[in-house]
């Protein structure tokens, strides 16, 4: 079986919270229908380490410069800070990666980037707050917002920093690493924290 690669784009600023559930489970094999069928590999503008928004110092594995998206899973774009007006390559690299019919996954900050790079202006997508999308020069795809936690749609995965569940959720479905029963346990004891839900996740895995 050949193993998969999911590019973690790493900059300053980096919202922890945003990517941990999704990177967790694409590393974790439990549960997978293809046990470790998939990585994350992370990915920096340059190699050098970079510092995130809780105060971390993470060493990029690759850079970007050197990736192909014929060799990607999906690229995953975390919110930061530094994407107010910065984080141009990534979101550069994000039309290189749609265009060549490989998923990207962008949630807070990340989508500000997409909707400056034009690629909100025509896919259903949702982000922080439509007034912050509003605010980016150039984006015209207010017609395609979508007032929920996470949306998925034509490849692209988008959601808001308050939402880093619901974006690993459709992170997974996209990579379909799960069985849809076991995709909808795990969300539902993370997301309720009703042991009930443990009980279905067992049983859908077993």
């Amino acid at each position: 079986m050949t193993t998969k690669t999911v590019h973690l784009a790493l900059y300053d600023t980096l919202a922890d919270w945003e990517i941990g559930f999704a990177t967790a489970r694409i590393n974790n094999p439990a549960f997978q229908k293809n046990p470790g069928s998939h990585r994350v590999r992370t990915v920096g503008a340059t190699l050098d380490p970079i510092t995130t928004m809780g105060g971390l110092r993470v060493l990029p594995e690759l850079a970007l410069a050197d990736v192909d998206p014929a060799d990607s899973a999906m690229l995953v774009l975390p919110g930061a800070d530094t994407w107010d007006g910065g984080n141009a390559e990534f979101a550069r690299a994000a039309r290189r990666w749609l265009e060549a019919g490989v998923p990207v996954a962008a949630i807070c900050g990340a989508t500000v980037g997409l909707a400056a790079e034009g690629l909100l202006d025509d896919r259903p997508h949702t982000g922080n707050a439509p007034e912050e999308l509003a605010g980016v020069a150039g984006y015209t795809g207010a017609e395609h917002y979508r007032a929920d936690r996470a949306v998925r749609a034509g490849g692209l995965v988008t959601a808001g920093g308050a939402s880093a569940l619901e974006f690993a959720r459709e992170v997974l479905a996209e990579l379909d690493l799960y069985d849809p029963a076991v995709l909808e346990a795990w969300y539902g004891l993370f997301h309720t924290a009703d042991p009930v839900w443990f009980g279905k996740l067992r049983a859908a895995v077993s």
